[in-house]
């Protein structure tokens, strides 16, 4: 078996040359973004999905265009969320039309491209060896195809719903033309608090911006709290979201908190932190 070395070039394939010009076309696609935010934990399980949903659903609400990637291939569960799943998706002159959510939220996630529910993601490779670097590899190009081809049109924002794992904001950055933001979601435990700490540094290493950190599931963990995380941080404090049984029940039917129950105290909740970071956004950008 041939190894790199032994190859003059690229072997034929112009794979360099592929992948430029995916490159640009992704810068292209994404010139009529405003806005790029990334929703981060590292941890997985402290309802960051819940809180991306919910930030684009209020964003909508308040008129703002906006498109959420699902970035976590493995587990999707943005279309859910958003009530799009089953939807089908079309290739339009301008790339894949997305769909939209009842409040005009676009919509790409790999969900969408799975035969079935008990359909796995699976990554191919020539050895069992090669299989965990190979994964990491197509997931990149997973995510390079779906901000390349996906027909966003003008947006006001576009948030992505990224995987546990604090090195995944790096490999979706490195993606990226420019990162806006990064927004991040705590538990209220020691064991959240660990891990989100080491994704503030890990956003800080890549000079992506902190908009804030987001405490949820509030008041359901006697842990620590995110505000006195994001005050020995140095970033600022979004807010809190109160645990609330009916948020999950509405994300499994589809419907945002922020929409059928706006006086919710949840609901009130992640309308307030989405103010917040719509603020930010704004700010920075005079």
């Amino acid at each position: 078996m041939k190894k790199y070395g032994d190859i003059a070039g690229d072997g034929g394939s112009n794979i360099a040359a592929q992948v430029g010009a995916q490159q640009a076309r992704l810068r292209a696609r994404l010139g009529g973004v405003r806005f790029i935010v990334a929703v981060v934990s590292g941890k997985g399980g402290v309802g960051k999905s819940t809180i991306t949903a919910g930030l684009a659903s209020a964003f909508a609400l308040g008129g703002w265009r906006v498109g959420v990637l699902d970035a976590d291939l493995n587990g999707p569960t943005m279309a859910k969320m958003l009530g799009v799943r089953g939807s089908k998706l079309a290739l339009g002159p301008n790339g894949v039309a997305p769909p939209e959510s009842a409040q005009g939220v676009k919509v790409m996630s790999m969900d969408l491209l799975l035969a079935t529910d008990a359909t796995p993601l699976t990554w191919a490779a020539t050895t069992q060896d090669a299989v965990h670097t190979w994964r990491g590899a197509m997931e990149a190009n997973a995510l390079r195809e779906f901000l390349a081809d996906t027909d966003w049109g003008a947006l006001d924002a576009l948030l992505l719903d990224l995987p546990p794992g604090t090195d995944r904001l790096a490999t979706i950055a490195g993606l990226l033309p420019r990162l806006s933001g990064t927004v991040l979601v705590t538990l209220p435990s020691d064991v959240s608090r660990l891990v989100v700490r080491r994704s503030i540094t890990a956003a800080a290493d890549i000079q992506a911006p902190v908009l804030g950190l987001v405490e949820n599931m509030a008041g359901m963990f006697p842990g620590p709290g995110g505000e006195d995380l994001a005050r020995e941080a140095a970033i600022p404090f979004l807010g809190r979201v109160p645990f609330d049984p009916a948020l999950a029940a509405a994300a499994d039917r589809g419907e945002p908190f922020v929409t059928p129950a706006p006086e919710q105290e949840a609901g009130a909740a992640l309308r307030a932190i989405a103010a917040r970071v719509r603020d930010a956004l704004e700010a920075a950008a005079r």
